[in-house]
């Protein structure tokens, strides 16, 4: 490992079946008033709604309650979280649901006591809270397995009117303090967001692993973490209920993304800033974006990071290099990964999403660009991996 790097993750973590159990303890070391977080009422119809609540009035807190929070958490919605919190005069953040909720309550924490625009000062400008700032504290209680967001600072809200979806990480002050995940949580959410969040996992690792040339103990990391998603992950879509998968992918979902695999790493993000962008225009499923365009990026950016791409068909695909050209292992582990993406039921199309050629210049103006992994894009090659995806090139 050649970098210099700084790592630390307070969260406390509550593994397993009814680790709900802890909750109660947790709850002893906030304040009286709980803003309780969730999404579009599944909790409700899973039991887990009721559960939460009995163990909150138990420990005798006063719960206000923010429901409603969607897969790709809107500004405004944000605007009226805060104020809220604001009005309510709320200690404690309870996020109960995905990575969506999880993103969005780390939001509505950083910016109840921001005196400034918090929309312009964290998303736009990238700045954290001022020293001092008082910062709400967030628990989270996972339902979905996918973003990591239990376990990371990061949160990223979409301004719905001018279609610009964007991530900001914050510092270590808005980690949540603790994060219950139980995988029997995770069994009645929809197979399609299932599948999304699995490839999520999968491209947080990806764009972490695609990017320097030293032989990195992070990347060895990497590997096995795919490598064990890619088995959990052939399993639970035929069985969703599969305890041990569905714990592995959750597990897996955590480490891919809670800043260990990237230590010393220069990270490539560029799939997620297109994802982020496809989502903005067309509200599809995250993880459903991040599928659809990552095998024309991937393709593109190859040349640029062939040994790495070769060894990720050797060490992650089992991909025999026996007289074969570098390229043309590295092909194959491409190929490799589009076969299990289409065998697990993943859109590889943003046409699949309603995208037309008169979406690609939203897109393309919604894009982040930044000299990350191996390869810096331009505008065209954006345009160019658009119109790949559209077309569905890597369909067939």
């Amino acid at each position: 490992m050649l970098g210099n790097f700084y790592y630390q993750n307070p969260t406390k973590l509550y593994f397993g079946k009814d680790s709900l159990k802890n909750l109660n303890q947790e709850l002893k070391r906030f304040g009286h008033t709980v803003m309780f977080i969730y999404g579009g009422g599944s909790i409700k119809r899973n039991g887990i709604y009721d559960q939460i609540m009995e163990i909150l009035h138990q420990a005798g807190k006063k719960v206000v309650e923010d429901p409603g929070v969607m897969s790709n958490p809107t500004l405004d919605k944000l605007l009226g979280g805060i104020k809220i919190a604001q009005d309510n005069n709320v200690d404690f953040i309870l996020s109960v649901g995905g990575g969506s909720v999880c993103d969005y309550s780390k939001a509505v924490a950083a910016s109840v006591h921001c005196t400034e625009d918090p929309w312009k000062k964290f998303f736009i400008d990238q700045k954290d809270p001022d020293e001092g700032q008082k910062i709400i504290p967030v628990g989270v209680v996972l339902t979905m397995a996918g973003t990591g967001s239990e376990m990371n600072a990061g949160s990223v809200i979409t301004d719905a009117k001018n279609k610009f979806k964007v991530g900001h990480v914050f510092d270590d002050r808005l980690m949540p303090q603790f994060s219950i995940l139980d995988p029997t949580f995770t069994f009645t959410v929809p197979e399609n967001q299932m599948k999304a969040g699995i490839f999520d996992i999968m491209s947080h690792i990806m764009e972490q692993y695609f990017s320097g040339d030293d032989d990195n103990t992070s990347d060895y990391i990497s590997e096995g973490l795919m490598r064990g998603l890619i088995h959990a992950s052939r399993i639970a879509v035929k069985n969703p209920k599969d305890y041990e998968a569905r714990s592995n992918i959750m597990w897996t979902a955590t480490w891919a993304l809670n800043s260990l695999i990237g230590c010393a790493k220069k990270q490539d993000w560029e799939v997620h800033m297109i994802g982020h962008s496809v989502g903005a225009q067309t509200h599809a499923p995250h993880g459903f974006t991040l599928a659809a365009v990552s095998l024309p990026y991937y393709h593109l950016v190859m040349k640029y990071g062939l040994p790495k791409f070769k060894r990720f068909a050797e060490n992650v695909w089992n991909v025999s290099p026996a007289g074969k050209s570098d390229q043309q292992v590295a092909e194959e582990g491409l190929d490799a990964l589009k076969t299990w993406m289409q065998e697990i039921g993943l859109p590889l199309s943003i046409k699949d999403f309603g995208a037309t050629e008169d979406t690609i210049p939203g897109i393309v103006k919604g894009t982040i660009i930044a000299d990350v992994g191996y390869h810096e894009l331009t505008k065209d090659e954006l345009v160019e991996i658009l119109k790949e995806s559209l077309n569905g090139k890597y369909v067939k």
